[in-house]
């Protein structure tokens, strides 16, 4: 049949510029939050779920109202 092309292996050369500062980025630090402890309390986790849902809340109306509207122009139309 025919010969397989061998795949030019790609060599990566590493010239020591970096598009971030990784110096932050040991892999022996372990992370802190805000309190210090490394890990997020059950109130900060809270918080970060309110303002998730706080931020949709609307958005949420706006697509019930769509479906409500579109729901009772169907139910009319077919009726």
């Amino acid at each position: 049949m025919g010969e397989k092309k061998k795949k030019e292996k790609i060599t990566y050369i590493d010239d020591g510029r970096t598009i971030a500062d990784m110096s932050g980025l040991g892999r022996n630090k372990a992370p802190t939050g805000e309190n210090g402890r490394g890990r997020s309390s059950a109130r900060d986790k809270w918080r970060t779920y309110w303002e998730a849902v706080k931020m949709m809340f609307l958005p949420m109306l706006v697509v019930l109202g769509i479906i409500t509207a579109a729901y009772l122009l169907l139910f009319l139309a077919l009726s």
